[in-house]
């Protein structure tokens, strides 16, 4: 769309005019290469909006959430892409992580289009599949969601499988197992192939009291990155926020991004995946607001355990970065 496109143009052009007058910081931001983070680090470099914003931005690829995290705890990394949840369980044993959000989007149950099960009390008997163990947050989250609405223990009445997300789609599609429950990314695949979305993490949570979506990733460094290196960060989030402004409003950006996702010759799966992402898309920032963090942790925590949450019960001061807010 011609307005769209202007707009992120003009949008980078005076962003550029401001980093003329600024001295470039560096940062190292690790970045998990199969992640749909790299959608917004290639907008970031493709418009060159790190270079209008002052910053050096350095990409190291990393194989996985959890090299993501050994990398920022050994000081390999300024930044990774972590969950909250991971956040609050270091700060629970001393170590001092903090995060800004990335995304609100989260994964749902998805059965086939013929499937016999109309809502979650007709999982009772079936078999689920589960992208990931059974420490999985979205699987603990459905246990809570199963238990308020029969009274009954999920894993007691069905059967879960676990596996990494491309099987959990491959079973969804062949009949071995009758529902899966995967990452939106991957259910985004499973929609465009024609499977039902028959209840999002979300909803569930919303049912289960928690009116607003939990900021479930963000991107998260050390404290002692953030008194170091305190310009840098703020001018990488300026320029996340940024990146996440043009990929909620430019189309045409979009069109770029086609390799990365995955999507080149599959115009339904594009789709679905770009009006996915923007769902998720987090606008806004203040480090006050937490109601919704701190409830899904609790719900994690009473459901889920240790396993899932660490030693701590609650969410502590902290996780959330007070020296940023948009």
């Amino acid at each position: 769309m011609l307005t769209k496109t202007l707009g992120a143009g003009l949008f980078a052009l005076a962003a550029s005019s401001i980093a003329h007058a600024q001295e470039h910081l560096t940062l190292t931001i690790g970045v998990q290469e199969s992640g749909t983070v790299q959608w917004e680090i290639e907008t970031i470099k493709s418009l060159g909006l790190d270079t209008a914003h002052g910053l050096n931005l350095e990409v190291r690829p990393l194989a996985d959430s959890r090299a993501g995290q050994i990398a920022l705890q050994a000081g390999a990394v300024d930044i990774i892409l972590s969950d909250f949840v991971w956040v609050a369980a270091q700060r629970n044993d001393g170590n001092l992580v903090t995060m800004v959000p990335h995304s609100l989007t989260v994964g749902g149950l998805m059965v086939p289009a013929d499937s016999a099960i109309a809502d979650v009390t007709g999982l009772e008997g079936k078999t689920i599949g589960v992208a990931g163990g059974p420490a999985d947050k979205s699987w603990v989250i459905l246990q809570a969601y199963f238990a308020s609405k029969t009274g009954k223990t999920l894993p007691d009445v069905a059967e879960a499988r676990f596996g990494a997300p491309p099987l959990i789609n491959e079973l969804l599609g062949n009949g071995g197992v009758d529902a899966g429950l995967n990452f939106w990314q991957w259910n985004a695949r499973a929609k465009a192939a024609g499977m039902h979305e028959l209840l999002s993490v979300r909803t569930m949570l919303a049912e289960l009291g928690v009116a607003e979506p939990p900021p479930l990733l963000g991107w998260t460094f050390t404290e002692a990155t953030a008194e170091a290196k305190h310009d840098a960060v703020v001018r990488f989030l300026d320029t996340s926020f940024a990146a996440k402004e043009v990929l909620l409003a430019d189309d045409a950006t979009w069109e770029s991004l086609k390799g990365l996702m995955g999507a080149e010759d599959d115009a339904a799966l594009f789709e679905q995946l770009r009006d996915d992402y923007r769902a998720g898309i987090v606008s806004s920032y203040n480090p006050e607001d937490t109601d919704a963090a701190e409830q899904t942790f609790a719900l994690l925590a009473r459901f889920g355990g240790s396993e899932v949450v660490g030693e701590g019960q609650e969410l502590l001061p902290g996780t959330f970065w007070p020296g940023y807010r948009k």
